[in-house]
């Protein structure tokens, strides 16, 4: 038997996507973001409000990161989430974590995670609140690298539960893509 929740934003797992830019005084920003997923093979595709202080620096310098929170950082990306940028200039130094700019596009690089999407602004629509983003570089710290490869149990890389509002590691292998269900042709 099954039990009805209604309309709700009940999906799994939901990424946990830390979007960073660059204030208009030069200072970096960060903020944390759930709603997001990959829209084609070089694009991001986040649900941003437009009150954010991320979408300001997004629109004024057309550009931004994305990197996976991690669970050895869930404190630290949580609170980039809980604090507004509008609010606390600083937020991304008062959460202990520090930036290295990009040397391909106008965003900052979080150090404390190591995987990051580097991206151009490619749109944003007002009504649906979706930012559609480039993704002009991938770039991955050599400590979660096996075989030249990003390595998802070196990543780390931790998901919103909506249900019941908290961080999940992401868990074990359970079948290989393109190739299991060959088994039913």
């Amino acid at each position: 038997m099954r039990k009805d929740f209604g309309a709700k934003a009940f999906l799994y797992p939901m990424p946990v996507l830390i979007i960073a830019t660059y204030n208009a005084d030069g200072t970096a920003n960060a903020m944390n973001a759930a709603w997001g997923c990959i829209a084609d093979t070089n694009r991001i595709a986040i649900y941003v409000s437009s009150t954010h202080k991320t979408m300001e620096n997004i629109r004024a310098r057309g550009a931004f990161t994305v990197s996976m929170a991690d669970a050895a950082h869930v404190t630290a990306c949580d609170y980039v989430g809980i604090a507004s940028g509008n609010e606390v200039p600083a937020k991304l130094a008062k959460s202990g974590l520090h930036s290295t700019k990009s040397s391909r596009v106008d965003a900052p690089i979080i150090d404390e995670l190591p995987m990051t999407l580097e991206c151009t602004l490619v749109s944003y629509d007002e009504e649906s609140e979706l930012l559609i983003g480039e993704i002009v570089n991938v770039s991955a710290d050599e400590t979660i690298l096996t075989d030249g490869k990003i390595d998802p149990e070196k990543l780390d890389p931790i998901c919103f539960d909506p249900v019941h509002h908290t961080y999940r590691r992401m868990g074990e292998i359970a079948g290989k893509a393109f190739s299991d269900g060959l088994a039913l042709r």
